[in-house]
């Protein structure tokens, strides 16, 4: 079974002696319920593990139910420690406040037990930690798989991991590629925007949502103002709302829009979304095309590993701390700019039938970036790059 790298740190961080609350937040499907389960296979730890998934409406007395089942099972044992895991916490209501009151109960009275939370819903997660539980935790992001994950796991090359993406669960069904088209949109999209949106956040307009999600899917790794998605949809209520809505998406780990690169912080924000999906299964479960079908046509696959190379990067800004952008001066473009505290380099992707633009060279005179790369035929191959830790570019 293959393990991810979280699981050394996780381990380290149970093998210590004091208590602690460890939040793991991350996309559906990446695996971070396998991770726990590897966690306390490997160090034999007493533990309670339950899901708020199963549940319609989970309310703090649950909670504190399942806290209690934690505690009266490290009474019983002759263990010094227990370990309580809830799984899709931010579905409990109130779940910081209540686990704040119980954590700081346990501490008073001396009880150890050590908590891990986790949750699909980064927005939701982030919110309640930081209103109530400031100070008493860590936290662990885990993003999509990542080319070197599936070609270790599962032996796939670079090209299918640009059309097929990055969710371990839906390896085994690429070779019919119906069956894996449904799963993707049936059991990972549908269930991402129902369950991790629509049921906990308030969305006016659910359809406008689901409209630009299909939207941003197919101008993935394109540059589109909000003004301009309004005249394609019937009812698009109005910019904010729409970028609200993409707010949503990409705190479930399904699609962001990078902003354009400026020194000042209000032309970034008030500039158009460069869309991007955060796995390239995205696009793909929605296409009609097959994979054979998409790797003869140069445009269009340029514009899926272009997608797989803006995905590799969002995915790894999480855990790397880094921030991605895009440039544009009138016809003149950069595909990403990388910031990593006061340093930035240029990235120029060139695959297939793609014209490169002559940004590159504006880019580089008005702001002088540490590093500029061309990825592409006759730069650093694309399958290369995918491997690459973004951080080892500056």
């Amino acid at each position: 079974m293959y393990e991810r790298s979280h699981l050394k740190q996780l381990s380290e961080r149970l093998n210590e002696q004091r208590r602690f609350i460890q939040v793991i937040m991350g996309p559906r499907q990446v695996g971070k319920t396998t991770l726990v389960t590897q966690l306390v296979e490997k160090t034999k730890v007493n533990y309670h593990f339950v899901s708020a998934d199963s549940l319609p409406i989970s309310d703090s007395l649950w909670l504190q139910q399942q806290w209690e089942i934690a505690r009266l099972r490290l009474n019983n044992s002759p263990e010094k420690e227990f370990l309580l895991i809830i799984d899709e916490i931010q579905k409990v209501t109130n779940w910081s406040e209540k686990v704040k009151l119980l954590w700081d109960t346990d501490t008073r009275e001396k009880t150890n037990i050590k908590l891990i939370l986790l949750g699909s819903s980064r927005l939701l997660l982030q919110e309640g930690l930081t209103e109530s539980l400031a100070g008493r935790f860590e936290t662990t992001y885990m993003g999509h798989w990542s080319f070197d994950e599936m070609h270790s796991t599962f032996g796939w090359s670079p090209e299918e991991y640009a059309w097929f993406g990055g969710y371990p669960g839906s390896a085994d069904l690429i070779k019919n590629e119906a069956r894996w088209k449904a799963y993707v949109s049936n059991s990972l999209i549908e269930t991402s925007i129902s369950k991790d949106i629509l049921m906990l956040s308030r969305v006016a307009k659910p359809a406008l949502m689901k409209v630009l999600f299909e939207l941003g899917c197919l101008y993935s790794g394109q540059i589109l103002s909000f003004t301009k998605i309004m005249g394609q949809l019937q009812d698009a209520g109005n910019t904010t709302t729409l970028s609200h809505y993409l707010h949503l998406l990409d705190t479930a780990g399904l699609l962001a829009g990078f902003e354009k690169y400026s020194a000042d912080i209000v032309r970034k924000r008030s500039s158009s979304p460069k869309f991007q999906v955060h796995n390239t299964a995205l696009i793909s479960a929605q296409r009609q095309e097959t994979f054979s079908e998409i790797k003869s046509n140069p445009a269009e696959w340029g514009r899926i590993v272009e997608s797989a190379i803006g995905a590799h990067l969002l995915n790894k800004a999480f855990s790397e701390q880094f921030k991605v952008y895009y440039w544009r001066d009138r016809d003149q473009e950069v595909d990403f700019v990388l910031q990593y505290k006061n340093q930035i380099i240029g990235l120029e992707i060139k695959i297939g039938a793609k014209q490169s633009s002559s940004g590159m060279s504006a880019f580089q005179k008005k702001f002088n970036p540490k590093k500029i790369y061309l990825i592409g035929d006759t730069g650093l191959r694309w399958q290369e790059f995918l491997t690459i830790n973004p951080l080892s570019l500056f």
